[in-house]
């Protein structure tokens, strides 16, 4: 295929995973309430303010584009996934399928883990200091801003492992130099969680350090095991994908 050809093609793709977080963002935007409900729950019994005209209405629509952009994923990585494949040869082929597949389950439990962990924690502790001087009447478009930025900021943290393993199949790290360099890994884990974190109370920071720790870790596990599985392949395969 001409150059010309895969740049329409990549414009194309482009189009249909655009036209997919819109038509989803419209179809989340009828269910918006429901939805900023279930963000509100980490808070508890906190009441939230509309503190200015129509406040309410751009929080849903940027709630309805956040839940519109992940219902939207999984077509989107299929988008990339179809363009990138014909490609590759057959043994890269065996593993991107598994990798953008781990990516978005990935991504999901990384909303989860901020909603159901981060979250909480950072409201806690932001409650419990100065309750005893000031009462808690949030602005829900700070509220769904801080709960948000947090949740994508921990999915996009939740993608390390699929970075660990897409490097060392290529040959650029391996598992050895990974896991020797630990010290490095846990300053850069607490960096990040210092970074990506939209508060500033060190339990959230904390918690978010750990999981990216964690995260290093079965990074490391599945590039030792993608070097297992690059040994299996015959070369025979990379032959045969290039006569296609």
């Amino acid at each position: 295929m001409p150059f010309v050809d895969h740049l329409e093609e990549l414009r194309q793709r482009l189009l249909r995973s655009l036209l997919a977080v819109v038509l989803a963002a419209l179809g989340c935007l009828v269910f918006v309430k429901p939805l900023v409900r279930f963000l509100e729950t980490p808070a508890g019994s906190i009441r939230f303010l509309q503190v200015a005209p129509g406040e309410f209405l751009f929080v849903s629509i940027k709630v309805a584009g956040y839940a519109g952009l992940a219902t939207a994923l999984p077509y989107i990585l299929y988008q990339g996934l179809a363009f990138v494949l014909p490609g590759l040869t057959l043994k890269e082929r065996r593993l991107i399928a598994p990798a953008v597949a781990g990516s978005a389950i990935l991504f999901l439990g990384g909303l989860f883990f901020a909603w159901w962990a981060l979250v909480p924690a950072a409201l806690n502790f932001l409650l419990s200091y100065g309750a005893d001087v000031v009462e808690p009447l949030w602005s829900i478009e700070r509220y769904l801003d801080f709960v948000l930025l947090l949740m994508l900021a921990t999915g996009l943290a939740f993608q390390l492992p699929v970075l660990q393993m897409l490097l060392g199949f290529f040959g650029l790290v391996k598992w050895q130099k990974m896991l020797a360099s630990w010290r490095w890994v846990l300053m850069t884990a607490a960096l990040a969680g210092a970074v990506l974190t939209p508060s500033t109370d060190p339990i959230t920071m904390l918690l978010l350090a750990s999981a990216i720790s964690v995260l290093f870790l079965i990074g490391v596990g599945l590039v030792a095991l993608t070097d297992q599985f690059k040994e299996q392949i015959p070369p025979k395969d990379h032959q045969t994908s290039n006569a296609e």
